[in-house]
């Protein structure tokens, strides 16, 4: 029985949970926050979902673009180059974006009878991302549980592991990434500097990948 609803952004980690897990989501959404790459990814979102035959939405969420801060928000030439580690990728950082989208996720899971929710954070985002990480996850899950009637929790199965190691579950199942966005930019093709596309380089690399993704030269 499909008991599960999917937190889909079109990425390669979300999409890798689409296909790893694929029996058990009875519903994928997208999230659309106005983002510089929303555009980029959710086309993929809805790519994969129409392939395997699981229902996809989409959900506005355009106050966060109007209200909060953040360089993802900003346009491309915000976003800073260079690694995770960096100081300056904190800018990435959406307030509360897993926050708010887990809450509205519970709620739609609850109005169709589901009992878990899925998303894909992994080890790598820790360091820069608050609402990543394994406490966020397990505290949230509680907070979630106590406010529903179907006691939902939140399944969140990469949390302990690297992008990489995603990747290689991806190859296992034979996911083409080149049919998913990485680049915080969101422009025409990926730019290669950012973060994510720096991340995005070398899961693919360590997993023993192609890379045919198109960058800016």
């Amino acid at each position: 029985m499909k008991d599960s609803l999917l937190i889909l952004s079109g990425g390669m980690d979300s999409t890798t949970l689409l296909y790893e897990r694929a029996e058990d989501i009875a519903l994928a959404v997208s999230f659309d926050y106005g983002s510089n790459h929303n555009d980029k990814e959710i086309p993929f979102a809805g790519l994969h979902c129409e392939r395997l035959g699981i229902p996809h939405i989409t959900i506005p969420l355009k106050f966060m673009h109007d209200y909060f801060t953040s360089s993802l928000l900003s346009g491309a030439d915000a976003i800073p180059e260079g690694n995770y580690a960096n100081e300056n990728m904190k800018s990435t950082v959406v307030p509360f974006r897993n926050g708010i989208m887990l809450s509205v996720a519970a709620g739609l899971a609850e109005s169709r009878g589901l009992s878990k929710v899925m998303m894909a954070n992994h080890f790598g985002d820790h360091d820069i991302y608050p609402d990543c990480r394994k406490e966020f996850v397990d505290n949230m899950s509680a907070a979630i549980s106590a406010g529903t009637y179907a006691k939902i929790t939140i399944d969140a199965p990469y949390t302990q592991i690297s992008k990489a190691d995603i990747a290689r579950r991806g190859k296992l199942l034979g996911i083409n990434y080149a049919e998913t966005w990485s680049c915080y930019k969101g422009e025409n093709i990926h730019c290669g500097k950012c973060a994510t596309c720096i991340e995005r380089k070398a899961a693919l690399a360590e997993a023993g990948i192609e890379d045919t993704t198109e960058y800016r030269a």
